[in-house]
């Protein structure tokens, strides 16, 4: 039972960091990835809850549908910056 409680501890840190991690993050990308290990740490409490099926449900709804849609909509709309960059000579 002490090992349950010490597991459960280092999780909810661990939850606790990284739900931190994607509302502190500057960048939208790491927030999407931060998010992602944020979720998969409450498919964890899921199980050890003993509750298998919902923690499948979390992975494969939120951190196989979600982030994946938020990472590609990210990586779709970021503009490119070299463009800015350039001077030209006119």
């Amino acid at each position: 039972m002490v090992y349950a409680t010490i597991a459960f501890g280092l999780f909810a840190a661990v939850t606790l960091a990284f739900s931190l991690g994607v509302v502190l993050a500057r960048d939208v990308f790491h927030a999407a990835l931060l998010l992602g290990g944020a979720l998969t740490s409450v498919a964890v409490h899921y199980v050890m809850l003993q509750a298998e099926f919902i923690a499948a449900m979390q992975i494969l709804v939120y951190v196989g549908g979600v982030l994946i849609l938020v990472t590609f909509a990210v990586m779709l709309t970021r503009s490119d910056d070299t463009d800015d960059l350039e001077v030209s000579s006119g």
